[in-house]
């Protein structure tokens, strides 16, 4: 491997969610020491995403203060349109510019297929899909005229992939679907103005996995380099997952079939009634071919 110049992200100002612990502090704490000034948000809810504790994240920040590290917290809500842009603003008020946003709030929550209700799941996708929104809706204007930004959204496994699925994560797989696809359309709308979209797939040990304190292996810090890498000046492409895992990393994107005139031909196996689907279906459903980037 050729030697590569260190990416330092002095003068910048970034935002972190779910920054107290796990995932997000260990962002938090990579990007200052790369010379950012990292807003840490946290709004310090339980496991199960309910309540409130503002301590946690200043517990955080100054644990990270200590170390000589330019951080300061933040706890508003960001459940709705109005929080994630009340946040972003004050930012911006005082900082006068975000050049990164990584939003890693999150939690995981366990229901049957048969006991999810309205109030669960509006929860679930307002903090998976709703508030990267927000957010990124609050911090564009202010990246458009800077020439440019980088956004990292959460999605996962669980979602991504069907043998990665498990019973009672309904609302959490919709969620992070849902965040891919803001992923793609953000990318797509972002390239015009240098601000590049991304999604991370995060494998890690952390409050959500039910580990208290240091995890004895897959540690958050071994997912940050790859998190920090796309909300550098250094990646210029977007649309992408980021798979994070155990020091590992892998990029994917669904790419449409080379030839393809969509959506009238998809070079595709023609059948022209049930019967000739049915009968086909082997071939239809060949596994496509993994491309590792």
């Amino acid at each position: 491997m050729q030697p590569i110049s260190p990416i330092s992200f002095e003068g910048q100002v970034g935002l972190v969610t779910g920054a107290a612990g796990g995932l997000g502090l260990a962002y938090s704490r990579l990007l200052a020491q790369r010379g950012a000034h990292v807003v840490m948000h946290d709004v310090g809810a339980g496991t199960d995403g309910r309540g409130r504790d503002p301590q946690r994240i200043l517990h955080s920040v100054e644990t990270l203060r200590a170390q000589g590290l330019s951080v300061q917290g933040a706890s508003g809500p960001i459940d709705d349109r109005a929080g994630c842009h009340a946040v972003l603003h004050s930012l911006l008020q005082q900082h006068g510019r975000i050049d990164f946003l990584i939003h890693n709030a999150g939690w995981v929550e366990y229901q049957a297929l048969e006991a999810i209700e309205d109030e669960a799941l509006e929860r679930m996708l307002c903090l998976a899909a709703k508030t990267p929104l927000w957010l990124a809706q609050a911090a564009w204007p202010a990246m458009r005229d800077a020439g440019g930004g980088r956004i990292v959204i959460t999605t996962s496994d669980r979602a991504l992939y069907p043998q990665y699925a498990q019973r009672g994560l309904s609302a959490y797989a919709m969620g992070k679907l849902a965040a891919l696809g803001l992923v793609n359309v953000l990318a797509l709308e972002g390239a015009a103005h240098g601000i590049v979209v991304n999604a991370v797939s995060p494998v890690a040990k952390t409050r959500m996995w039910g580990i208290d304190g240091e995890p004895d292996e897959l540690h958050p810090e071994a997912v940050a380099h790859g998190v920090a890498y796309l909300a550098s000046p250094r990646c210029l492409q977007g649309g992408w997952a980021l798979r994070a895992s155990n020091g590992q990393f892998h990029a994917l994107r669904l790419q449409e079939a080379e030839h393809v005139a969509y959506p009238r031909d998809l070079r595709a196996i023609s059948a022209d009634s049930i019967e000739a689907v049915a009968l086909q279906w082997p071939a239809i459903a060949r596994a496509s071919v993994d491309v590792r980037s």
